[in-house]
Parts: structure tokens; C-alpha cells; sequence
């Protein structure tokens, strides 16, 4: 089993996904981002939790956990977005559909891509995580930098097979 095979059976029972897509195209790629990207609401509540535990124990101050009931609802929002956060690469386009109340859609069609390039820190090659850098032959760019993707080398061989028409022909 491929990774396009994974990230459509994951995701296949996403309509966020499906409503995006003109009615001639297929999902070829859809992907959440890597949850690593959820680790800084996660020290926030972490630290969060570790300071009103000592205020509390201090000062004896009871109202202090209504702060931490804050850094719990940012958690839950971070990880609300997360989840219907999508990256998409169809024959024609790549997409990034984000946002809970306000619904945003970054798209550059597939055949205005120039390049395509792979970042991966130190974070995220411990992690398995990595940046995806496009360009294109227009100005300005809705959809450049693209992070946290998860299976940065397999995916990138997917996203530029599809973009730059190659197929991988090896055997899985």
C-alpha cells in the first residue's frame, strides 16, 4: 500500500474534503497537517496548569483556574482547527482549505508551479515532519510556504509526481 492509498483511505470519510473539488476532479492527495503542530497549545496548558497549581498552592487564590479553563478552551479550538484543516493536490490544483468559522481556501493550480521544495528542521526530521516551499510563475502567491506536513519524503514524491506528470513506477 502507497502513501496516496493511506492518506485516502484516512481521510475518505471527510466531505470537508469532497466540497472543495470541481466536479471533474479527483482527490489525489488530501492531508491533515502533522500533529505537531498542536505542541505549542499543548506547553501552553501544560504551563498553564503547572502555574495556577503553584499560585493556588501559594496564595491560596481559588480563581486562578479560571485562567487555565482559558488555556484549555485554546487547546480545543487549536485542535478543532487542526482536524478540518486539509492540504489537497488534485490533477488541476493544490489546495489548503483551513479555518473553523471563517473557512479559507489557498489555491495555485498544478500547472503554475515552477517548484517544489522540502524543508525539514531538526524538530522535524526528529518529529516526521516538513515545510513544503512552492513557486510559481505569478507574483503573488496565495499558497507558498506549507508546513508541518506529515511523511515529508514520501509526499513529496507524490505532490511533484503529480505536478510534474512522473509517475513511480516501482512496485509496493
Amino acid at each position: 500500500m502507497n502513501l496516496q492509498d493511506m492518506m485516502v483511505q484516512h481521510d475518505s470519510s471527510s466531505r470537508t474534503v469532497d466540497k472543495y473539488l470541481m466536479s471533474h476532479e479527483g482527490r489525489v492527495i488530501a492531508v491533515r497537517r502533522h500533529p505537531a503542530v498542536l505542541l505549542l497549545p499543548v506547553g501552553i496548558v501544560v504551563a498553564g496548569l503547572v502555574a495556577c497549581a503553584a499560585v493556588s498552592a501559594i496564595s491560596g487564590i481559588i480563581w486562578i483556574w479560571w485562567v487555565w479553563l482559558v488555556a484549555i478552551a485554546y487547546l480545543v479550538w487549536k485542535v478543532i482547527a487542526w482536524s478540518i484543516e486539509f492540504f489537497l493536490v488534485t490533477e488541476h490544483r493544490v489546495m489548503v482549505v483551513m479555518g473553523v468559522l471563517n473557512r479559507t481556501v489557498a489555491m495555485m493550480p498544478v500547472a503554475k508551479v515552477t517548484d517544489i521544495a522540502l524543508n525539514r528542521s531538526v524538530g522535524g526530521r526528529i518529529m516526521g515532519y516538513g515545510e513544503f516551499v512552492m513557486e510559481s510563475a505569478g507574483q503573488k502567491q496565495a499558497l507558498r510556504n506549507v508546513g508541518f506536513m506529515p511523511y515529508p519524503e514520501q509526499l513529496y514524491l507524490e505532490v511533484s509526481s503529480v505536478i510534474f506528470g512522473t509517475i513511480d513506477e516501482s512496485p509496493d
